[in-house]
């Protein structure tokens, strides 16, 4: 039995407690578990990344007692205007992992072009896509939001760092994952063996293994969409928000956090399935196929589950732009597949 010492939270005091085995540490985890190809450079992206969900963890906690609320001032390419937050985050993904020399291009949901590394610093065979700070209108009131991240390899080696590394479809990715900052700040990840899961310990500043091989559950329990749209949805949609609704075994529970990482988050560990398609202001969907849908697709497959545009798996789309918007939907490979039978079904009466 090995012996661990721990403070007492409640009265400051040290005591030894007793544990059945020692922390791991996402360090211990990485270089313990890591496949052959993901260990050396893509392990330290890894940790570039966990230091970034530190950083922004502490901003995100302290957010209602800085000036770090509301808005920037500026409008970012997608039309949207930025939060301080947003900035903040985007800023602590580029300068940590823009000089490593283990990238040589970056691609990020608040920037109208890709990053190119800067001369001064050498590049990587390595490409990193991300939405720094998924779910940004939930900022203000207190709700999930979350950092979403893919990594690729780059098409040519010789070569610095070009657009068309960036545009890969996410089968493609080498590892993808995200940090969910709510009650606790979550880094869930894969390299293409599994999905695993890190809580962090703000006493330690450490991530420590709490989830591995997460799976989705077999029975889900929730299904995910914005029901305030669907007025505005295609007649198969509908009928597939109404048979989900209907659904009696299992009985679903409808739950909408309205932050892809939040949802998805819920649904990996409970089982479910989330749902943003096509409505009157987002007629083509509204969730990025590079640095957002890509990576939650990459992760699904992972755990057991699937994600789908409604016709086919998003796992083999290639992006055509930087800022390209999809339909998504992702959760249970069962469930996926029966959206896709029923949209199927209602374009072909």
């Amino acid at each position: 039995m090995r012996q661990a010492v721990a403070i007492s939270k409640s009265s400051g005091a040290c005591s030894e407690i007793s544990m059945s085995k020692p922390a791991i540490t996402i360090e211990r985890f990485l270089l313990d578990t890591q496949p052959e190809y993901a260990k050396g450079d893509l392990t330290a992206i890894f940790y570039d990344l966990a230091l970034a969900g530190k950083m922004i963890a502490s901003q995100t906690r302290r957010a209602g007692l800085l000036d770090i609320l509301g808005y920037q001032g500026s409008v970012n390419i997608q039309g949207e205007q930025q939060r301080t937050l947003d900035v903040y985050a985007d800023e602590v993904m580029i300068s940590l992992n823009d000089h490593t020399g283990r990238l040589c291009a970056m691609a990020s949901e608040e920037q109208e072009n890709w990053i190119p590394i800067p001369d001064q610093y050498p590049k990587g065979n390595y490409v990193l896509v991300f939405d720094p700070l998924d779910g940004s209108s939930n900022i203000d009131i207190n709700v999930s939001i979350g950092t979403i991240f893919g990594v690729y390899h780059t098409l040519d080696e010789a070569k610095r760092g070009r657009l068309e590394d960036c545009l890969q479809p996410a089968r493609n990715l080498v590892a993808a994952g995200y940090i969910l900052y709510g009650t606790s700040t979550m880094l869930i990840y894969s390299a293409g063996q599994g999905v695993h899961g890190f809580t962090l310990d703000p006493e330690l500043g450490e991530f420590l293994l709490t989830h591995k091989n997460l799976r989705f559950p077999e029975v889900p329990t929730y299904y995910s969409l914005n029901l305030g749209a669907y007025p505005y949805w295609t007649p198969g949609v509908r009928q597939y928000a109404d048979w989900l609704n209907t659904l009696k075994t299992p009985r679903l529970s409808q739950r909408y956090i309205g932050s892809l990482v939040a949802d998805f988050h819920r649904n990996l560990l409970y089982g479910g399935v989330y749902v943003y398609t096509g409505e009157e202001k987002y007629p083509e969907g509204k969730i990025r196929l590079l640095y957002e849908a890509g990576p939650m697709a990459f992760l699904a497959e992972q755990a057991g589950g699937y994600a789908s545009d409604g016709t086919g798996s998003l796992l083999d789309i290639t992006p055509t732009s930087l800022h390209q918007r999809t339909q998504i939907f992702v959760g249970n490979k069962h469930l996926v597949q029966k959206a896709e039978q029923i949209i199927a079904t209602s374009q072909a009466v």
